[in-house]
């Protein structure tokens, strides 16, 4: 464990709550994005998940780039893009433009899953002739030639007897900073295998953490661009200024979470107020509970105690933030105030 003080950064996945449209959300995630900014969270990751009521993180490149330019000085990647659903040219330029136009501040990760469910799965990879049905057992390959085609040499294709030079962009002065992402032991086996810096999803698996980690730096190998293991912790996180608000204020979250896990409903993510009218069955409350007891909720002084504790268990001194806080009824659709406060109680707990 590093004896550097913890560093902060934030996972956002664009929720979508019941009182706003695509575009509230987005217009509350710049306001999130610009409040991280402001208190010198490290980086702003974006997830990649389709067809979801709750969730208007779809398209990570487009996100990134709205966000590294409402910004100054953070750096903005995706956590992740899943890389199944994509041919690796396609994020190879992708983010070359982002990294040429904010040299520095990009990070592409990578992750394997498809983000979603079948039949919008098959949608993304085969309704415009997209990619193959190999693709998740060629994902290996494909991780290199993304790596490949990003450097400014580019690559050479065999194409009929003839060679040709493949570049993701004309003149790339710098690279994105490129991380493995995963749930499960392939991605840190993966990543050691590579010498790659590797995350493990722990805000949405919650178990395996450990495990996942020491896998991943027992059998790292160096690589040129990483002399050593480079990991750090996901959470989702509710701050508020007393723990019976963030406990109010986590209940919108949970209950989304509960509704995935145990084939509920979807729908956009329920007010405070909404929640709490909800009644969970009792068959349900075990599972409700488990994943509140994996959760930072709290004031600010237990929160950022805890996440002191989990970094300090998992060896880490790098924790991204999920703040999922919900929001009360008559908060203004634009705007996601109790995410914005958790990170602001998160920072100066640490000042």
């Amino acid at each position: 464990m590093s004896t550097r003080p913890l560093t902060l950064s934030v996972l956002d996945l664009v929720p979508v709550r019941s009182d706003q449209s695509t575009g509230d959300a987005l217009a509350a995630t710049l306001a999130l994005a610009r409040t991280a900014d402001e208190l010198g969270y490290h980086r702003y990751w974006l997830a990649e998940h389709h067809n979801m009521p709750a969730v208007a993180a779809t398209n990570p490149p487009v996100l990134i780039g709205m966000v590294a330019g409402a910004t100054s000085r953070i750096r903005v990647g995706s956590g992740g893009v899943m890389l199944p659903n994509h041919a690796p040219l396609v994020v190879a330029e992708q983010f070359a433009l982002l990294e040429a136009a904010y040299p520095g501040r990009i990070d592409l990760g990578i992750g394997r899953a498809p983000g979603t469910d079948p039949v919008t799965s098959y949608a993304l990879r085969h309704g415009a002739g997209g990619v193959s049905d190999e693709a998740v057992t060629r994902f290996p390959e494909y991780v290199d030639n993304v790596l490949a085609m990003m450097d400014a040499g580019g690559v050479q294709v065999a194409v009929q007897g003839r060679s040709h030079p493949l570049r993701a962009t004309p003149v790339a002065t710098s690279v994105p900073a490129i991380w493995l992402l995963g749930s499960s032991d392939y991605s840190a086996r993966l990543a050691a295998e590579k010498g790659m810096p590797y995350v493990f999803a722990h805000h949405f698996s919650g178990s395996g953490t450990a495990e996942a980690l020491e896998l991943y730096r027992s059998q790292f190998r160096p690589s040129a661009e990483l002399a050593e293991p480079r990991t750090f912790l996901t959470v989702n996180a509710v701050v508020a200024d007393t723990q019976e608000d963030a406990d109010r204020l986590a209940l919108p979250q949970l209950l989304a979470m509960l509704a995935l896990r145990t084939g509920g409903r979807l729908a956009p993510q329920q007010l405070v107020e909404e929640a709490e009218k909800v009644e969970v069955p009792e068959a349900h409350r075990g599972l409700l509970d488990a994943m509140r007891s994996r959760w930072v909720i709290g004031d600010p002084a237990s929160a950022r105690d805890r996440l002191e504790t989990l970094a300090a268990t998992y060896g880490v001194d790098e924790v991204m933030v999920h703040p999922v806080a919900g929001s009360w009824t008559g908060t203004e659709p634009g705007r996601s105030p109790a995410r914005e406060q958790t990170l602001r109680l998160l920072a100066a707990a640490g000042a």
